[in-house]
């Protein structure tokens, strides 16, 4: 099924994909991943760098109880390139048309990682009767750039961070090549080799897809009206993200911790069942690998709920 006639350019760079099966919408081949029975549907929306397949070990735990759909927006992943960055309403758009072609029925509880976060509530304002629940991970906010400073470094602080860099932007492989092997380690071959050397590959479109976070997609979460009155969690990650970690102070990353506690626990009071629930071993990038069992918990949760 194709909702327009729209051309793109195929993503041939990349080896098949290990796991799933491409769905065309809007003119794009999007890859998904569909495990288990039952309803309703849990649906990952990744962070910005991240693809559906990072989430595969969550996906298997919930596959036993409930179905679980991974899928990679257009322009990450092995789905068809798109022009980045992209407004909320294209990419909830895109994955309502998907879900639909797939044959997914309603209602979904969704869970968004950071960026992915930003756009599981845009679904929601957008498409509220589909959606049963909500699990937001360390999820991006619109008042997040008012809430936490940006950081202000003394000028021997700049150097050090400077000379930290150094390494790092000289050979980003090798630098990013055992952080993401600890991250994938539990992950079965050969989806594990393949999806590292995805990332290794293609960290210069995860450093584009994250400009989203700075472009009018809060204006929509803001004009979009209050999220649906659904159960809804959110894990708040308080340790220090090893990937944010080489390119920022420990000690600003720890004030951004501390400053992103009010919002998300105005989100979760935004909601008669919300829950804040605050994980202080686990990094923003990471938090499904560091607390993979918090985040199957937090899922059942809603999907009990949602069954009720």
């Amino acid at each position: 099924m194709s909702t327009s006639s729209v051309q793109t350019p195929r993503n041939t760079a990349l080896a098949p994909p290990p796991v799933g099966t491409f769905h065309e919408i809007g003119g794009r081949r999007l890859l998904l991943h569909r495990s288990g029975a039952r309803g309703p549907a849990v649906v990952f929306l990744p962070g910005a760098g991240l693809v559906g397949l990072d989430y595969l070990n969550i996906h298997g735990e919930v596959s036993r109880f409930t179905t679980s759909v991974l899928y990679d927006r257009a322009g990450t992943g092995w789905s068809d390139e798109v022009r980045l960055p992209r407004t909320a309403a294209e990419v909830t758009d895109e994955l309502h048309g998907l879900l639909v072609d797939a044959c997914v029925p309603p209602p979904y509880v969704l869970v968004g990682h950071s960026l992915g976060g930003a756009y599981a509530r845009r679904y929601a304002q957008r498409f509220a009767a589909d959606v049963a629940g909500i699990l937001l991970l360390d999820a991006a906010h619109e008042d997040f750039y008012e809430h936490v400073p940006s950081p202000k470094l003394k000028l021997a602080e700049q150097w050090r961070q400077g000379w930290a860099l150094l390494p790092v932007l000289l050979d980003l492989r090798r630098f990013y090549r055992p952080m993401f092997e600890r991250m994938l380690r539990t992950w079965p071959e050969p989806v594990r080799a393949t999806l590292i050397e995805y990332h290794l590959r293609s960290w210069r479109k995860s450093l584009q897809e994250g400009r989203n976070l700075r472009t009018e997609i809060f204006d929509e979460l803001r004009q979009g009206g209050d999220t649906r009155d659904v159960p809804l969690i959110v894990l708040t990650a308080m340790g220090v993200d090893p990937f944010q970690a080489a390119f920022l102070p420990e000690a600003y990353l720890r004030t951004v911790n501390a400053g992103k506690i009010g919002l998300y626990d105005a989100i979760a009071r935004s909601v008669a069942e919300g829950e804040n629930r605050v994980l202080e071993d686990a990094g923003h990038s990471t938090l499904h690998t560091d607390r993979p069992d918090a985040v199957v918990s937090a899922i059942r949760d809603l999907v009990e709920k949602g069954r009720r």
